[in-house]
């Protein structure tokens, strides 16, 4: 008799153990995994690659867009309206009454994704950067003779077309800086694009993936002249 009470004891117990167990592991399955990281490094977002993609989803409708040969917009029309080489472009249209700077109100409502304008007779150029809505702290109304004086300023040479190759036949150099300029395809696709820039192939989205960043820097440079009178014996 007592030893099968003692039997039975062992199996009650080793029952008792098995539920707690049980119990302890499916209350840990159910926590969501935790890996603890020392010296975390902050991960910073890079928008010069971010931005290449952000309109990429038209890729496919810029592809089999026709062109507009009577409403193409033309480099000269592109500088002309620029004080110069990589200046944000003047507002050339009037501006709307009560328009308090803010594009998400007005500009936006245009130069997010363009389209034609009938009154403007073209194309509404996309603005490679849409997150900016404060327009008007860069873009200023266009210059008026009445209120400004002609001075000697005189504006840089801009980047020329078609000999920024750094091998006959290879992908052209991106010719100016590309910060708040990230997002290729607001300039080099589509109808609004200058005729001369505009890209054969904007299914290929990831631009910067043959085309690079020129690396030239201009800067002044002095006469190079040798001290042979300063040295170390």
């Amino acid at each position: 008799m007592k030893k099968r009470l003692g039997i039975i004891s062992l199996f009650t117990l080793l029952f008792i153990a098995f539920i707690v167990i049980w119990s302890y592991s499916y209350e840990k399955g159910l926590e969501e995994a935790y890996i603890p990281i020392t010296n975390e490094a902050p991960v910073f977002e890079i928008p010069l690659e971010k931005g290449v993609f952000t309109r990429s989803e038209f890729a496919l409708e810029y592809l089999d867009m026709p062109v507009d040969e009577a409403h193409q917009r033309s480099l000269e029309t592109y500088y002309d309206n620029r004080a110069y080489p990589g200046a944000p472009p003047s507002i050339p249209h009037p501006l709307l009454k009560g328009e308090k700077s803010i594009g998400g109100n007005s500009c936006l409502q245009c130069h997010q994704n363009g389209g034609f304008v009938p009154k403007f007779n073209a194309y509404t150029p996309v603005t490679p950067h849409p997150e900016l809505i404060n327009c008007r702290q860069c873009h200023v109304a266009k210059l008026t003779e009445s209120l400004f004086t002609q001075v000697s300023f005189t504006k840089d040479q801009a980047p020329k077309v078609g000999v920024n190759n750094a091998l006959l036949g290879s992908p052209p150099i991106i010719s100016h800086p590309i910060q708040m300029r990230e997002n290729c395809l607001a300039c080099h696709a589509g109808p609004a694009a200058p005729k001369e820039i505009r890209v054969t192939h904007p299914e290929r989205i990831n631009c910067r993936q043959c085309h690079v960043p020129s690396d030239r820097v201009i800067k002044d440079i002095e006469v190079f002249t040798r001290d042979n009178n300063n040295y170390d014996e």
